[in-house]
């Protein structure tokens, strides 16, 4: 088995229309190092499957397949795959993106030899959405402290490089198959790498990042939504307890508490924005003075109103 530097880890569910031009993305990267793809091919049921066959005939020495015969869902498929890692590094990329910088796997195993404290490192992302509209995240600064993720995860899964051992580590101590109100993987880990090691940001686009309608984190049923922005800020406070002393505790909670309300101040009914008031307001009290929840009603009441002199 020859030693691979770099495994890029790519997992997968009825991809057809986007897995050829992830896997090419791979193929077409400059290294001066060996890398592998690994695929974690979910029993898609369209022809993801028979796409994946065909690139790993072709190029059998540098793609393998983990697959299973009954779907495991995107933790499970996230974690086996990882698992079925043999580089030092291991890069993110999932069936619906693709890296765009023909160095951006070189550029970043460079920077993590050079710092061996460092942990991680991503870059800036192209969001392209369905109708061809892009922009470039994060937005600002590239900032790499705990606090700054904290507030906001400038880290698109497509541009991360970590160092393995560390990510079994996460693994290991998190366990977020024990936390499935966790709707997402890879906030929680990039947290953890910013809690127990350094991370570091190229500042240039490296990936395009799919922003889908039918996936979680995008999704327009406004219930939704909600419900993943919740997951977000309910992570980002799990991990504020545990290794920030809760010092951004009535921070996130105000944040969380605004943007549902946000949310809402457009969608639903008045009760409904009541009862998410009332909810917050007994899960943390100082929100009460929260004077931003009070606008936000007002806008939702007048926004109903002109509404209604519309129809």
């Amino acid at each position: 088995m020859r030693e691979v530097m770099l495994s890029v880890v790519m997992t997968t569910y009825n991809h057809e229309r986007y897995i050829a031009t992830a896997i090419e993305s791979v193929l077409r990267q400059q290294t001066d190092f060996p890398i592998e793809i690994v695929i974690g091919e979910d029993c898609s049921t369209d022809r993801t499957l028979n796409i994946v066959l065909d690139y790993q005939s072709q190029y059998p020495e540098a793609i393998r397949i983990v697959r299973s015969e009954s779907n495991v869902g995107w933790r499970e498929n996230y974690r086996r795959t990882i698992a079925a890692a043999h580089g030092r590094y291991i890069a993110m990329l999932d069936g619906d993106d693709y890296f765009t910088h023909r160095k951006k796997l070189q550029m970043q195993v460079d920077l993590l030899e050079a710092n061996p404290d460092v942990g991680m490192c991503y870059g800036r992302s192209e969001r392209v959405d369905e109708n061809g509209t892009t922009t470039i995240y994060p937005e600002g600064e590239c900032e790499t402290t705990l606090e700054a993720m904290l507030r906001r995860n400038p880290a698109e899964n497509c541009t991360v490089v970590a160092r393995k051992e560390l990510v079994e580590r996460y693994y290991e101590e998190i366990r977020p198959a024990e936390h499935p109100e966790w709707l997402t993987d890879d906030l929680p880990m990039w947290l953890w790498f910013a809690a127990n090691s350094r991370y570091m940001a190229i500042d240039c686009p490296m990936s395009v990042h799919r922003v889908l309608t039918y996936s979680v984190s995008h999704n327009p049923d406004y219930r939704r939504k909600i419900e993943f922005v919740d997951s977000l800020y309910n992570i980002s406070l799990w991990y504020d307890e545990r290794y920030n002393d809760s010092k951004m505790r009535h921070e996130l909670l105000t944040t969380k508490h605004n943007t549902a309300l946000w949310v809402l101040s457009y969608n639903g009914g008045v009760g409904e924005y009541i009862r998410r008031w009332r909810r917050d307001v007994k899960e943390y009290q100082p929100i009460i003075k929260n004077i931003a929840s009070y606008g936000l009603f007002a806008k939702k009441i007048f926004w109903r109103m002109w509404r209604k002199t519309k129809r």
